[in-house]
């Protein structure tokens, strides 16, 4: 197993943003010096099958309490998509659990129908990614899709901005830091967008319609934000 790529050190502000993207580009620059690709600790080299989780059980971490997995559709599920495959990214129970009586969890709840699902999970956010792994989009799906249920936009945004990882898969773990680090605007749009999308559909059955699968979606340019 390789070293950690350095941790990002809590902050916010240009002071985070500068120290994120530096660590991103040592971490592409690790990888490039030694010929990796940054899935190759998930893929070996060789090409997703669609569908399939992985890792295949997730990557948590047990003690922050986030995990993800990366997997990929098959062209015809998402005609618009060009990516390779995506992150899911998870925040488990211990996160969030004491956030779900706050005002802006209530209000949520209210907008989603007050769901009754006790989910072991919260789905925060999608990262897509091309062919080189390197992160373009940020996007949100409805609940029926991963299994769980979301959160407020206000908690969902600050636990991916406090997002800290050790799965076991260090560069990976570094990129998917840096890009919530790197992205805060993008990923508060994203987050507004989904609640739109929300709150322009009946409340019954909100989070079991098929019709409704990905309800928000942002494009990011890391190169533009490093630059």
């Amino acid at each position: 197993m390789s070293a950690k790529p350095g941790r990002l050190s809590l902050g916010s502000g240009d002071h985070a943003r500068e120290t994120a993207g530096q660590r991103l580009l040592e971490t592409y620059t690790t990888l490039a010096a030694k010929g990796e690709h940054l899935l190759d600790s998930l893929l070996g080299g060789q090409p997703p099958s669609q569908w399939r989780h992985y890792p295949d059980d997730d990557a948590i971490d047990a003690t922050s309490g986030y995990q993800w997995f990366y997997h990929s559709h098959s062209p015809e599920d998402r005609p618009a998509a060009a990516e390779h495959g995506h992150f899911h990214l998870f925040a488990r129970r211990a996160l969030w659990s004491r956030r779900l009586q706050s005002k802006d969890e209530k209000a949520f709840a209210a907008l989603t129908g007050h769901p009754m699902q006790n989910a072991a999970t919260r789905h925060l956010l999608a990262i897509g990614m091309d062919a080189k792994g390197i992160p373009t989009s940020l996007f949100t799906v409805n609940s029926w899709v991963t299994g769980d249920l979301m959160l407020s936009a206000s908690t969902t945004e600050r636990l991916l901005v406090n997002m800290r990882l050790d799965t076991g898969h260090p560069h990976i773990d570094a990129v998917l830091e840096c890009v919530m680090a790197l992205c805060v605007e993008e990923i508060r749009d994203a987050l507004a967008a989904r609640d739109a999308t929300l709150s322009r559909h009946s409340v019954s059955d909100i989070l079991t319609d098929q019709s409704l699968e990905v309800l928000s979606e942002q494009a990011i340019a890391l190169d533009e934000k490093l630059a």
